[in-house]
């Protein structure tokens, strides 16, 4: 029998070092993002700075709460905690307050409590225990369509609170599939269509589906022309030009005005640097001006004229490639990457099958933010509006990304015990 030397000896300080880290970086430069002269004091709780230090206090006392619960508790009670975010995402959409065009907010206490972003740890707790218990393939059709609604559900209810960006990041935990034995070519399709979308939205419809229709029949020519081959690719082909003619419904009746013309600029069809444009365009100018080592702290000309919007949160990348330049940016996503590797490093060693695949959703989650957000401020994305994990302006995300990745740690430290 191992030793009990306490929750503190068991825990992975490699994993705590880079959240610490992550979180000061994020507090430094959301102080440079909206630094005032008349309230330099970095505590000031006037400011936003000051307000992210609070946040930061109660980010690491949830931490704290989340190392002395009993780790078996997150598996057992993980249908509770889903079913129960699932209920506050439907009662904010009615009680809420709208914040930036997306009713999900609770005002508590002065502050806004985004339920959303706590349903990510809850969906990812939800698919663990699903396919902790799977004792089958997940590669059959009934398991495959049950995991894939745990995913969908909380994205569909968050789509109605019109947060496009929230509901497409509950989409990253299909990778906790692949870990669960997903395989043919379901994988291939991920792949091919968002290809097939943007050639939707580049190219028109009937000559995209003509295309369509001479790929389908060469695969029928040099297939085995069997029955069941047949009704593959015509069921594969009348799913493809469904998609296409979805894809182009969704750009032009569902999202928001601000979030089409977006993609009409990412794609090359709008040139607004003074509308849709302009957040990217100003950071683009904001991360090139700061070359290699950068313009120092506090002293970036776009950062402290306030040239980009949400500098301080969705944009907050801007700040550290200006003030701290290329070295500094290459810093940042070293951690990151560092935060990926050793999440799925310690994943891979956890006996519970549970714990194995909720380390997997929570690098899932964690690394959709990480690529879709510098991706935005990069001009490689549509501005979809999520944060960058631990290091964005916002409470309700730091919380629960603190939560998220603090429960997979107590889970790591009680490894041998849970199986």
């Amino acid at each position: 029998m191992r030793e009990d030397k306490g929750i503190f000896y068991r825990i992975d300080w490699v994993l705590v070092g880079i959240y610490l880290t992550l979180v000061i970086i994020g507090w430094l430069n959301i102080y440079a993002a909206v630094f005032n002269e008349n309230h330099h004091h970095i505590a000031d709780l006037t400011q936003k700075y000051g307000k992210q230090m609070a946040f930061i206090i109660a980010a690491i006392l949830l931490a704290l709460g989340t190392l002395i619960i009993d780790p078996k508790f997150f598996s057992q009670f993980a249908w509770f905690i889903y079913g129960f975010f699932l209920f506050m995402l439907v009662i904010v959409i009615f009680s809420g307050r709208e914040v930036a065009g997306s009713k999900g907010w609770f005002a508590i206490a002065g502050f806004g409590i985004q339920p959303a972003e706590f349903a990510k740890m809850a969906t990812v707790l939800a698919l663990a225990k699903y396919l902790g218990t799977l004792d089958v393939s997940i590669s059959r059709f009934r398991s495959l369509v049950t995991a894939s609604a745990i995913i969908l559900f909380p994205a569909i209810i968050v789509l109605l609170q019109h947060d496009t960006g929230s509901a497409i990041v509950f989409l990253a935990l299909v990778i906790v599939f692949y870990r669960a034995g997903l395989t043919g070519f379901i994988p291939l399709a991920f792949i091919v269509l968002p290809v097939l979308g943007v050639l939707a939205l580049l190219i028109p419809k009937l000559m995209l589906v003509a295309v369509l229709l001479v790929l389908a029949g060469g695969f029928y020519f040099y297939s085995n022309q069997k029955l069941r081959t047949i009704v593959l690719i015509s069921a594969v082909f009348l799913g493809s030009v469904g998609f296409v003619f979805s894809i182009d419904y969704s750009v032009k009746h569902i999202l928001e005005p601000h979030q089409r013309n977006r993609i009409h600029v990412l794609l090359g069809q709008n040139f607004d640097l003074k509308g849709a444009g302009y957040n990217v365009n100003q950071s683009l100018i904001a991360i090139g001006s700061g070359r290699f080592f950068g313009k120092g702290f506090l002293q970036g000309t776009q950062t402290k004229y306030n040239f980009v919007p949400e500098q301080s949160t969705d944009f907050i990348f801007c700040t550290v490639g200006e003030e701290w330049g290329f070295l500094g940016s290459s810093i940042l996503v070293l951690l990151y990457l560092g935060l990926f590797t050793r999440i799925i490093l310690l994943a891979e060693r956890q006996r519970s099958r549970f714990s194995r695949f909720y380390g997997y959703g929570v690098a899932s989650i964690l690394f959709f933010h990480f690529a879709i957000n510098i991706g935005m401020t990069l001009g490689l994305m549509p501005v979809i509006g999520i944060p960058l994990p631990f290091v964005s302006y916002g409470g309700s995300s730091l919380w629960a990304f603190t939560v998220l990745l603090f429960i997979f740690i107590r889970q790591d430290s009680y490894r041998y015990e849970l199986v």
